[in-house]
């Protein structure tokens, strides 16, 4: 079955530019591997820096509900656009394998391997 892909990202500065190139990028990437995108989510501003993100924890109610019908992700230009500290990065990534999902970057890099560790 075709993966749903939940394309997020945060942006804490006011220029859009490179959010908008890397939005396009995550919907490349899901086009070349006929993944079917639901939507993007986008962090802005304080709540792209904190542990407490809104649009992240959006993301995740739906992914949690679609997790039970086909494969879900998480797709990311790069693991810094979850977190650039790799113990909060972690942190981020066990909340997707939570709700039942997996997190990928267009960088090839996966974590769905790791998925049943991470959900503990």
């Amino acid at each position: 079955m075709t993966p749903l892909v939940f394309i997020y990202d945060r942006n804490a500065t006011r220029s859009s530019a490179y959010l908008d190139m890397r939005i396009e990028g995550c919907r490349n990437y899901a086009a070349s591997r006929k993944w079917t995108v639901a939507d993007h989510w986008v962090d802005r501003g304080d709540d792209a820096l904190a542990d407490a993100r809104p649009q992240l924890s959006a993301l995740l109610e739906i992914l949690r509900r679609e997790a039970g019908i086909r494969p879900v992700i998480c797709l990311l230009h790069s693991w810094g656009r979850l977190a650039a500290d790799p113990v909060h990065r972690i942190a981020f990534q066990q909340r997707v394998a939570r709700a039942g999902g997996y997190c990928a970057t267009t960088f090839n890099e996966s974590d769905e391997l790791a998925h049943e560790a991470l959900a503990l």
